[in-house]
């Protein structure tokens, strides 16, 4: 399971966005996360990914504490978990081929992984893998970051509005991605959107953020 409990975290010291909030997102089960602009749930998502450092509270990774944020989380636990953010343009070197961009975290983690079949997986076809990512669409860059966030096979995946770019036939695609990961491999899902019906048909169970707390 990986959670976040009493976690207090912001980026204005005195101002906290998050203030107390506990979430626990099971292996093997998709978890929703909704609530206004503004309440905190991108923050959550970088504190769940071990991206941001909370000021206060834990996070723990299948019943450890993780070991720390950033550069300074042990390369096992930063494996452990994926994440695929809304905009997938800043996400990317914009000189990588999207065949680079799949094959970024098996390149820095020395780990052996098949491109061709995580691009097949998420809809990408060879000819595309040759192009950079001005050259394609959101939707097929987007298709590229998450087979670049499952590369590593992770057992915990943070969606943080992923779909919300995409039109319904590209949401559709991915989503079923995501499911299939979810019931082949185990992996644990945290899906953050706007769209409550999304999450309604989607998740397992919806949780919504206050900006206070959870």
């Amino acid at each position: 399971m990986l959670s976040a409990t009493g976690v207090v975290a912001g980026y204005k010291r005195g101002e906290p966005v998050l203030d107390g909030v506990g979430l626990d997102v099971p292996g093997g089960q998709v978890v929703g996360l909704a609530g206004p602009s503004g309440c905190g749930k991108s923050t959550l998502a970088r504190v769940l990914g071990l991206l941001h450092e909370p000021w206060a509270g834990q996070v723990s990774l299948d019943g450890e504490p993780v070991g720390g944020f950033r550069h300074a989380t042990p390369r096992e636990q930063r494996a452990a978990i994926g994440i695929v953010f809304q905009h997938p343009r800043p996400a990317v070197d914009p000189r990588f081929t999207l065949r680079e961009v799949v094959a970024e975290p098996l390149r820095a983690t020395g780990t052996g992984g098949d491109v061709d079949e995580l691009a097949e997986e998420v809809g990408l076809t060879p000819e595309l893998l040759t192009r950079r990512p001005h050259e394609v669409s959101d939707g097929q860059l987007q298709r590229a970051c998450l087979a670049r966030a499952l590369a590593l096979r992770p057992g915990y995946l943070i969606c943080d509005e992923m779909t919300a770019m995409l039109d319904a036939s590209t949401t559709a695609a991915l989503v079923q991605v995501v499911d299939r990961r979810v019931r082949e491999s185990g992996t644990g899902v945290l899906a953050i959107s706007y769209d409550e019906d999304l999450l309604e048909h989607w998740a397992a169970h919806v949780v919504r953020l206050s900006g206070e707390q959870v």
